[in-house]
């Protein structure tokens, strides 16, 4: 099968074969009909956090094609499915609290050479981890539940209240799935802060109520001007240095911060600005089977919209150009491959 390698930090990825899988008896072996690229994928080839010679890839959709023969359940093939890019072990602490994402022994799909991503025509993934779609949910909206599961399980963490001032920072694939469940969690006010006037647009599109550049305003001023006070939650979105202290700064007394945001590198913030608010920090993952569960029916009823953040589709031969070209390029949002194109 053809699929996408990352050689080395620096190097743009590499279109080449492998042998097709064939499922070990607890797996399933998925065409890809979509698949996602992600920020941390970005970050994982900036900083060579994987070995060379991995396909990347956890954000997919398609049809399965083989199964294992210990998968249990009416599963078969041609069934069209998503599912968790989780490998736990299940017997650790975590996973005996089924949270698996969090295990130590887990491996994500797409960030190791024993478990490929889904850059490829062909996926692994665990029996256990399958998720249907509903007929109503197409293969492009399939292969962004990943994501949209991650905003939907830091929302969750937040526990918004009916009415809520809610500060948004970021407006890219997390931070704008972030401000539409935000909204449909029953937030007042959904204030978005994003430097890009197209992140700023699209963040309107999926829900915001309002948006401010923090760049040409005083965030903290501009969103009690907006709101009538300060946030009441804030969901960080972004995963850059200085981005904590900058939401703790503008929050509220006892409000409840959600980091979402991946930073890969170190970062700094005052203790005495959250003890003197008696704010909350949080630190969310990803998700569980039950965010997917939830995204999924969202989208099958129609009660969530994830087209807006759906900006491109490429094939192989534009991916290496256009992966990179990520990087730089804040217009994009969610860019999906198509391994038959």
């Amino acid at each position: 099968m053809r699929a996408a390698f990352f050689r080395e930090a620096g190097r743009p990825l590499d279109i080449g074969t492998m042998a097709d899988p064939t499922p070990a008896p607890e797996d399933v072996v998925i065409a890809v009909q979509r698949a996602g690229i992600c920020g941390s994928d970005l970050h994982i080839t900036q900083y060579g956090f994987a070995p060379s010679g991995t396909v990347l890839g956890h954000e997919f959709a398609g049809e399965i094609v083989a199964l294992g023969s210990g998968v249990a359940g009416d599963w078969k093939v041609g069934d069209r499915v998503t599912a968790l890019p989780i490998h736990a072990c299940g017997e650790c602490d975590a996973c005996g609290h089924d949270l698996k994402a969090l295990c130590s022994s887990n491996v994500f799909t797409g960030t190791s050479l024993t478990k490929p991503g889904a850059y490829a025509e062909y996926v692994t993934a665990r029996g256990t981890m399958l998720q249907r779609l509903p007929a109503g949910v197409s293969f492009e909206q399939g292969a962004m539940v990943e994501p949209l599961a991650v905003a939907h399980h830091a929302v969750a963490m937040a526990r918004i209240e009916k009415g809520a001032a809610v500060l948004v920072i970021g407006a890219g694939p997390i931070g704008a799935a972030a401000t539409l469940f935000a909204r449909l969690a029953g937030a007042g006010h959904v204030i978005v802060s994003e430097r890009s006037e197209v992140r700023r647009q699209r963040a309107l599109e999926v829900g915001a109520t309002a948006v401010v550049d923090p760049v040409a305003e005083n965030l903290g001023e501009r969103f009690r001007a907006i709101a009538g006070r300060a946030p009441e939650v804030v969901l960080e979105c972004v995963g850059m240095p200085g981005l904590i202290q900058e939401g703790l700064s503008v929050a509220g007394v006892r409000a409840r911060m959600v980091v979402v945001g991946v930073c890969f590198g170190e970062d700094r913030f005052q203790p005495l600005t959250a003890i003197g608010k008696e704010a909350s920090i949080h630190f969310s993952q990803c998700y569980d089977e039950q965010d997917f569960e939830t995204v999924i029916g969202l989208l099958a009823s129609g009660k969530a919209d994830a087209r807006p953040l759906h900006t491109q589709t490429i094939g192989f031969a534009a991916l290496p150009e256009t992966f990179e070209a990520l990087r730089t390029a804040m217009g994009q949002c969610k860019v999906l491959i198509d391994p038959r194109m």
